[in-house]
């Protein structure tokens, strides 16, 4: 069995669009899956909301707006003891242009 490089690599997604989003989220497991690592998540984090208000008329009609939202969808997914593999496959998926991706890697010594 290969070495472990890390004791947890955590990779926090967001994405406007949810079915981009757990499209993507699904590769990485699959890949991870496919390296001999071992996967927890993902796992579903609070959809954060945004709303925004405008007015319909650029001039008058004070009482006449329009409200928009936009809507944030965030999963969070576990790589544990990933091994150089594991990151080498992770780093040749290509995911899609609509998905923010943060990866955070925890070292063996850090609590």
């Amino acid at each position: 069995m290969a070495q472990s490089i890390t004791k947890r690599i955590r990779i926090r997604l967001k994405a406007y669009d949810h079915r981009l989003l757990d499209q993507s989220t699904s590769e990485i497991v699959e890949t991870a899956r496919r390296a001999g690592a071992q996967v927890a998540g993902p796992i579903p984090l609070p959809t954060v909301r945004n709303s925004y208000t405008v007015n319909r008329s650029p001039h008058v009609d004070k009482k006449s707006r329009e409200q928009f939202e936009i809507r944030t969808h965030k999963r969070l997914l576990d790589i544990l003891e990933p091994t150089q593999d594991t990151v080498d496959a992770l780093s040749r998926l290509d995911l899609p242009a609509g998905v923010d991706v943060e990866i955070k890697a925890y070292h063996k010594g850090a609590k």
